[in-house]
């Protein structure tokens, strides 16, 4: 199971909301690129980047630390947040993220995304982000009426390379992942499956090794991270992620 660090920007910054609260922001990092490069230099296989002011505004705003990002590393990037449109989607494709995350135009052009994915296939990634079992949208500030279990299915016959599913109530919170909710989409997905929210201990990170047989293949994790309550190193080899390298610096329908 693949150890994904995350980096939240906001205002330039890297930041970890709790519950994806804008108002209970912590700081971490004054500088994102230097953080990527710490956790590239720690063994990380692959980053995990999250534009929350795109999230919340759905407008380009960090790009400038984006693209600086995405140079200075060897290890691919994945990036969501505030990615509304198939053009911004292929423009950040273009600036060379590996992976594209989409939530929100999940639900409001899921077929538009079907086609994405035919065009750039294992280069687009769906983010089911959810609260008691609905999806959350624009940047987890819109309740719908979606199930995240129907939202997967919708895409098991689509080129996307997986899913990520986030609980909003577990994100930053530290207190563990919801299994339940995780095994729920792993269940109905013909998709890989990474896990993200909750992770506060090595414990938290075992605990998810339940779900790798039902395709569950990675898991995000932040805050836990940045407060040091899991090693990333040793969280790999825990996990069976034991290739460690060094890198150099440098809808409304379904129909």
């Amino acid at each position: 199971m693949e150890i994904i660090p995350a980096i939240d920007l906001l205002n330039g910054t890297c930041v970890r909301l709790n519950q994806g609260n804008y108002e209970r922001v912590t700081q971490f990092n004054k500088d994102p690129v230097a953080q990527a490069l710490s956790w590239q230099k720690q063994g990380a296989s692959r980053l995990h980047l999250v534009d929350l002011d795109g999230a919340r505004s759905g407008k380009p705003v960090n790009d400038s630390s984006i693209k600086k990002i995405a140079s200075a590393l060897e290890i691919p990037v994945q990036i969501g947040g505030g990615i509304r449109s198939v053009e911004r989607a292929e423009a950040l494709i273009d600036l060379g993220l590996d992976k594209i995350i989409l939530g929100t135009l999940a639900i409001d052009k899921p077929q538009s995304i079907k086609s994405l994915a035919k065009k750039h296939p294992e280069r687009i990634i769906v983010g089911i982000d959810s609260k008691k079992g609905k999806v959350a949208t624009q940047g987890w500030l819109n309740e719908s009426n979606v199930l995240a279990t129907e939202l997967a299915k919708y895409f098991n016959d689509s080129d996307i390379a997986s899913i990520i599913t986030t609980d909003i109530e577990t994100d930053g919170t530290l207190k563990g992942p919801n299994l339940k909710a995780m095994r729920s989409i792993a269940n109905v997905s013909k998709k890989p499956v990474i896990a993200s929210g909750g992770v506060g201990s090595m414990s938290d990170l075992l605990s998810l090794l339940s779900l790798e047989a039902l395709g569950v293949t990675g898991v995000i994790v932040g805050r836990a991270l940045y407060d040091g309550r899991v090693d990333l190193k040793e969280a790999k080899k825990a996990l069976g992620e034991n290739k460690l390298q060094d890198f150099p610096q440098g809808l409304n329908s379904f129909a």
